[in-house]
């Protein structure tokens, strides 16, 4: 019998005093229309600080050291639908260390860029990373949070 999966993802809340960088999706046939942080599924043999660290670069062109990357929570999620890619672990780090001007590296996965306050952040956000973006500023987050299971 084969082992159940799930699909890891890496996520980064890149800060900027009181604001975070967030990315318009578009054209990747998920959440298009919604603001995200740069995120990226886990590639096989590679870690998810290095996903992370990599896909900063892919996605808005800057680096960061990955000793920079602080881990904020993982969440454990299903939209509950039986779906294998449906089932999903979530990193979240933040960092507010970087070199390079954040700049739209895949015009065609992306409509927009911006830094929001925590505050004030645009509308609509996916769900599930507006549920850590919501936690950032008022407490600390549990070391997992896990969403739509029963």
């Amino acid at each position: 019998m084969d082992r159940f999966r799930v699909v890891p993802a890496a996520y980064v809340v890149v800060r900027r005093g009181d604001e975070v960088l967030l990315l318009l999706r578009a054209n990747t046939g998920y959440m298009d229309g919604y603001w995200a942080v740069p995120a990226g599924h886990v590639e096989q043999g590679e870690s998810a600080v290095a996903a992370a660290v990599r896909e900063l670069k892919e996605e808005v062109g800057i680096e960061v050291d990955p000793a920079e990357l602080v881990a904020v929570t993982a969440m454990h999620r299903t939209g509950g639908n039986g779906d294998p890619i449906d089932e999903r672990v979530d990193f979240f780090f933040t960092t507010d260390t970087w070199t390079g001007e954040p700049t739209i590296m895949e015009p065609d996965k992306a409509a927009g860029l911006g830094w929001y306050s925590l505050d004030d952040l645009p509308d609509p956000l996916v769900p599930h990373e507006a549920r850590v973006l919501g936690s950032l500023k008022a407490e600390a987050l549990p070391a997992v949070i896990v969403q739509g299971f029963a």
